[in-house]
């Protein structure tokens, strides 16, 4: 059996996307091109790889087989050239990392600082949603990832580096500015614009408040934290966010953070990577400068 690491590239491709024309896209090649590459890769095997039922593409079992030996072979070959970045040191190298979208705010700075450290290596940066981290920490895509809480279910090592408290926000007119220490039975009555499910901001606060036996009323909900800072800005309800994400509305006085007992809800932001996972150099000094280093990139009004 002759098999070449092209076909095993465009086979992985192919099962992310389970989908001929996304992985393509994905590798700049032809839609053709991806389909013979598959065909020799059956023809070498001499089993069909994929099957289509409709319109929806799966894989056979010698498929799921093929996937499962395919992500050793790439990760294999990946801690072969981390060998080799180890050996050429920190002057140059790459390094991958994804983050939350509620971490991009300190992130960015995290990287800026430590790229002027390393000018020579080169930074990948992928600013995304919960769920993509999870797959990406499970097929091994990223060097590290920041986060929230770690995924259940996943084999990881995660360190916690910060506290990343989250804060109950008002427009700056709101009739409950200034109050102090408001009883969290109130905002059972109140509405809020909330993040969508399965985000971790989300199952943190409806997990604090069902401990507390307070209904919680999602009125809106938002993909992003800066679509939650505008709707609370213009109106349409209460919020609930990282203290992280607030810098910019905090100083212009655009939005307030309401004194609520029992809040904040505490939690801590997370680096994180597959357990097992061989760091290059690169990541190893990125992990070590988030460890010690991150908490001088916070800036708030005191």
């Amino acid at each position: 059996m002759h098999l070449t690491l092209r076909q095993i590239e465009v086979f992985n491709a192919v099962v992310k996307h389970l989908n001929y024309t996304r992985a393509a896209e994905e590798l700049h090649l032809s839609q053709p091109a991806v389909s013979m590459q598959i065909r020799q890769l059956e023809d070498n095997i001499g089993l069909s790889l994929f099957e289509q039922l409709g319109k929806q593409m799966f894989m056979t079992d010698a498929g799921r087989e093929m996937y499962a030996y395919g992500r050793d072979i790439v990760d294999l070959l990946d801690e072969v050239d981390k060998v080799f970045q180890s050996i050429k040191g920190l002057g140059q190298g790459e390094l991958s990392i994804s983050v939350a979208t509620t971490a991009s705010h300190f992130a960015t700075r995290l990287l800026a600082a430590f790229s002027k450290l390393h000018e020579g290596i080169t930074i990948s940066l992928d600013v995304t949603n919960r769920e993509t981290l999870r797959r990406q920490l499970d097929n091994n895509e990223r060097d590290l990832v920041i986060m929230g809480q770690p995924p259940e279910g996943l084999e990881v090592e995660a360190d916690a580096f910060m506290e990343n408290p989250l804060v109950m926000i008002a427009p700056a007119g709101h009739l409950l500015v200034g109050r102090k220490k408001i009883p969290l039975e109130h905002f059972s009555k109140e509405s809020f614009v909330v993040r969508e499910t399965g985000s971790g901001t989300r199952s943190a606060i409806k997990r604090f408040f069902d401990q507390h036996g307070v209904y919680f009323n999602t009125g809106i909900e938002m993909t992003s934290n800066e679509a939650i800072k505008q709707a609370v800005e213009a109106g349409l309800g209460l919020g609930i966010v990282s203290i992280h994400t607030l810098e910019l509305e905090l100083e212009t006085k655009r939005l307030m953070i309401l004194d609520v007992e029992d809040f904040p809800i505490q939690r801590y932001w997370y680096i994180l990577q597959r357990k097992g996972k061989r760091l290059s150099p690169v990541a190893k000094a990125f992990k070590e400068f988030v460890l010690n280093e991150a908490s001088k990139f916070i800036r708030l009004p005191s």
